[in-house]
Formats: C-alpha cells, structure tokens, sequence
C-alpha cells in the first residue's frame, strides 16, 4: 500500500538509504525540482571542478594541461565511469559529441555491417530527434534504403530479412514507458537484425545490462540523470565483438590510431576509440567527469527501488488530491513497465505547469497536453513528492492557473 501522509513519507527520507547523496547537489532553496528527467541538477563538487579546469588548468597550465592534466584521454575516462551504469566493459564506451551525432554513426555503422539489408526498424514516436537523424541518413543514402516507424505494438512484425538494424529509445521521452530491450533484441537477433539502443532518458535512473541482452549499440546524453550540465557531452556503446569490424562513418583526427603522427592517410584506432572524432571539449567533459562522482557505491537497484516508490507515491497522491480536475494518467500504472518519470494528461497541462512552476515545483510540458515529473532519486525526497502533489492541488482549486501570465508560450516548455 503507498504511504499517503506527509509525516509517514518524511519517515520514509529519513529511513532512505540514498537520502545522504542529497547534499552532493547545489539545490536552490524553496525549489522542488522535478525535472532531472530533462536537465539533471548541479552537483556541486562540479561546480568545482569547473573553476579548476578554468583557473589552473587552462588558466596556468595552458596547452601544457592536454599531458599534465591528462586531457587527451578525458573521453576514456569519462567512458569508464558511464560504463558500469549501463552493463558495459569500460573499453566498448566512448564520450564523444552529442546523442544525435553519435546515433547517425552508429546508424550507418550498422548500415555498413549488413550491406544487403537497407532498412532501419523503428517507432513512430520515437523521440524526435532519433526520426529525423535516421531520416536524414536514408535521404542522403538514398534507394534503397529504408526508414520503417511503425506503431510500438507492430515492431515485432516489422523485422525481417531486410532490416539491417531496430533502433529504439528505452525509456518513452513523453510518457515514461519502458521497452522490454532483452524480448525486443532477442527478436531482431532472431531476425539477424541489429539493435541500438537510445538510453538517454535511462541512465542513471535505472539498471540497465546491455551485455545481458546483448545489445549491438547504444548512445546516450550526459545532461538528464548523469547530470553532466546543459549540453554535455554523450556517450556511445559498441559491443567489443563488433569493434574489429565496424567502421566510423566520421573519420575525425582523434579516432586516428596515431593522431599526433599527423599522417595523411586515416588509420582507424583500436575499438571504441574510432568513434572520436574532433578535439573534446574539456571543460564539459570535467564536468561531466565530475558529475559521475555522484554515483559512487550507489546500488542500483536501490536506486530502481527508490524511483519506484517516488512514482508510485507520486501517482497515487495526484488521484487522490487532484481527482475531479480532468487529469489522466499517461504513463503506465505498472511499475515495471515505467521509467523514473510520471505523465498526466490534461488540455492546459502547459498552464498548470507554469503555475506550478511559478510556485518553485519545477516539470516540464510536452505538447500537446502532456506534464512531466521527473524523479531523480539521488536528490528528490518524499516529502518533496508530497509538497508537489499539495502545490498542484492548490492551483487547480484555486483555479490560480487560469492567470493570463500563465498561457503565454515560452521558446522552452
């Protein structure tokens, strides 16, 4: 039964086990943050880490920092820390440029790997930015090749002969519901398709073992749960029985086997490392570095735990207090089959949220009637859970959302 009564949720924090990892944040006074689902908030050791790479290693140390600060192989390290939070071996994960860049060299990799299949399988709400790469990549193919989006429940019957590779995203951006990637892989490898994987709105929020289900590839953003900083940089996954064969479709200077021997002609690097391409960005990638810090001796399956709870309870108070409002829940009602986000429906969902916001619980909206709450478990607690749910049903009783300041539409929602 879900714990309803503030009192008994702020026993729930005190009891958390995770409750410590709070203070690794720099979270603003008299803000609940629930949208770390979007832009993870700032740890503030990274903070930090920042003024250090600014001040002393660019600052004094200058060009000499890409050997005494060991800047040259950032993205590997970075790489290794990503790597136990996604089931992966420190050497099949590379950071490197954004999710987008990286998903269009995977894409084509894959392309490459089976030449006689021009298909790429995936659904038809995907998240937006994953369509239009792998529709730019077959437009600039050409015929034959093929994007097929299909309804998620038509996704097995799409994979056949001629799909090279099924790209998907773990997590739904908009309603928080989960694939299954061991059943979906298992079926393309059935198919002798290919599978890559989008975790962006996964990592950090969830287990995931992309050995386990033997996934092909996988790309994923460093800003959402890893909470690397608006824009980080993200991180792409090989599986290590493809890197003698896969081959970069970007053959930038630092996939080089030799970068700083300069040759004219490209010599691709061992594994994963071919998949870098232009010089990092060092402060974000410090940053970023930083960050994973945060996930030091965390369990996370305690973390799964905890998200669970945080949604459940989240779910739970919005139909008991908010009932008779016209909210609908969008996200699945099963546990298992969430991610650590949570989704009403409402047609002025965009008000709702800016008068929510306006009140220091900070969602997001997703057109065209979508809220999201995102639950960070190493920083959201209980009670904030309780305190938002109260805020919301302040506002819809009041009707305080009904302001004019409310509906005018901002460039970011």
């Amino acid at each position: 039964m879900v714990v309803t009564s503030r009192a008994a949720l702020a026993a729930l924090d005190d009891a958390d086990p995770l409750a410590p990892c709070r203070a690794r944040f720099a979270l603003p006074d008299g803000v609940i943050y629930l949208d770390g689902n979007s832009l993870g908030a700032l740890p503030k050791a990274a903070a930090e880490r920042a003024a250090h790479v600014v001040g002393q290693e660019w600052g004094e140390g200058l060009i000499r920092s890409w050997n005494q600060a060991d800047w040259i192989n950032l993205p590997r390290r970075v790489a290794a820390k990503i790597a136990p939070l996604i089931g992966a071996r420190p050497d099949e994960v590379i950071v490197a440029d954004s999710t987008s860049i990286n998903l269009y060299k995977l894409l084509a990799a894959a392309l490459r790997l089976k030449p006689d299949r021009p298909v790429i399988v995936t659904e038809v709400d995907n998240f937006p930015t994953d369509l239009y790469v792998a529709e730019g990549l077959v437009r600039w193919l050409d015929a034959p090749f093929e994007l097929r989006a299909v309804e998620r429940n038509a996704l097995g019957a799409a994979l056949d002969d001629r799909v090279a590779v099924l790209t998907l995203t773990e997590i739904d951006y908009r309603t928080g519901e989960r694939h299954d990637m061991a059943a979906l892989t298992r079926a393309a490898h059935e198919k002798g398709a290919l599978v890559l994987w989008d975790l962006s709105h996964s990592a950090g929020a969830l287990p995931i073992d992309l050995e386990a289900v033997e996934a092909d590839f996988a790309v994923g953003c460093g800003y959402k749960y890893l909470n690397g900083g608006p824009g980080a940089p993200a991180f792409l996954y090989a599986a290590r029985r493809w890197h003698k064969t896969i081959e970069p479709v970007i053959a930038g200077w630092m996939g080089h086997a030799t970068p700083f021997a300069f040759g004219t002609d490209y010599v691709p690097a061992e594994g994963i490392g071919r998949f870098l391409t232009g010089t990092p960005s060092v402060i974000a990638l410090s940053l970023l570095d930083t960050a994973l810090d945060a996930f030091n001796g965390i369990d996370l399956r305690a973390l799964r735990a905890k998200s669970i709870a945080l949604t459940e309870t989240f779910i739970a108070l919005v139909e008991e207090r908010c009932s008779g409002h016209g909210l609908v829940l969008a996200s699945p009602r099963e546990a298992p089959s969430r991610g650590s986000q949570v989704a009403f429906r409402h047609e002025q969902g965009y008000q709702m949220m800016q008068a929510l916001i306006a009140r220091g619980v900070i969602g997001d909206f997703r057109a065209p009637d979508l809220m999201r709450f995102g639950f960070a478990p190493l920083y959201v607690r209980f009670a904030d859970v309780f305190d938002a749910v109260e805020a919301l049903a302040t506002i819809l009783e009041t009707g305080e959302w009904r302001e004019p300041r409310f509906a005018r539409l901002a460039t970011v929602t």
